[in-house]
């Protein structure tokens, strides 16, 4: 069965997305940027938005029936290369143990003040 999963944002609706999909046993999140939804603005530091991203992603896995422990795959965006350094340890003490396979890539993101977005995809099988 197939469970559709929003936050409610504008950028969902407008782009035709959902924040994630279940399909069986496995969770598929989209790409999620740093984008505070109480504050309703994006923060300055990438240290800030890859925490508020790992908190979107978190809340959406929760409401799909998953936890951030079933994260097997990590994709993160970055829009500088010398930020890797200080978005490291951040992600590193979020996914101390969890350890999903990861990969980071330098790339342009949809508008200038977003400077991460991660995606991750869950399973949560035998």
């Amino acid at each position: 069965m197939r469970k559709l999963i929003t936050t409610g944002s504008p950028f969902e609706k407008a782009a035709g997305y959902s924040r994630a999909v279940v399909q069986g046993d496995w969770c598929f999140v989209a790409g999620t940027t740093g984008y505070d939804y109480e504050k309703m603005e994006m923060p300055d530091s990438v240290e800030q938005q890859t925490k508020n991203a790992v908190s979107t992603i978190e809340n959406t896995l929760k409401e799909a029936g998953f936890s951030l422990n079933d994260i097997v795959r990590a994709q993160y965006y970055i829009t500088d290369a010398a930020d890797a350094g200080r978005v490291f340890p951040v992600l590193g003490e979020i996914f101390a143990e969890i350890r999903p396979a990861a990969t980071m890539l330098v790339s342009g993101l949809i508008r200038p003040e977003m400077r991460i977005e991660i995606e991750v995809t869950a399973f949560k099988g035998r």
